[in-house]
């Protein structure tokens, strides 16, 4: 599990690789990830848009870009955490995702970048 902490919010996350398929007759390596969301500060904050950056071994990039985390704008407040489960597809057996969080202090209204931890994805299988 990698963990940081950027403004009082800690970010923790765990991977776990799901299985290889084939889609478009190409393999295909299905990863999961859970990430948890913990406000250690002392205002109450709101989750509003993700960017994550996307790299496999092919040096393949991807750029993801949304409204909240899937579906949700979660609000925190000092001491609560939010909870999600994701996933990505890779079209080799290695890669590597980072990214950061927009919140919103909303107790002084200002915006703020909360910064995902650099994790590896790879498949077991494909370790020495």
């Amino acid at each position: 599990m990698v963990q940081q902490v950027t403004s009082g919010i800690k970010i923790s996350v765990e991977t776990n690789f799901e299985g290889t398929f084939y889609k478009n007759y190409k393999v295909h390596f299905a990863f999961g990830y859970k990430v948890i969301i913990e406000n250690q500060g002392k205002d109450s904050v709101q989750l509003n848009t993700r960017h994550w950056r996307i790299l496999d071994a092919l040096n393949n990039e991807e750029i993801i870009e949304g409204e909240g985390v899937i579906g949700k704008k979660p609000v925190l407040k000092p001491g609560e955490s939010h909870t999600y489960n994701s996933g990505c597809l890779l079209t080799s057996p290695f890669g590597a995702m980072q990214g950061h969080y927009n919140m919103i202090n909303l107790s002084k209204t200002n915006k703020f970048k909360v910064y995902i931890p650099s994790f590896k994805l790879s498949a077991p299988f494909a370790l020495n």
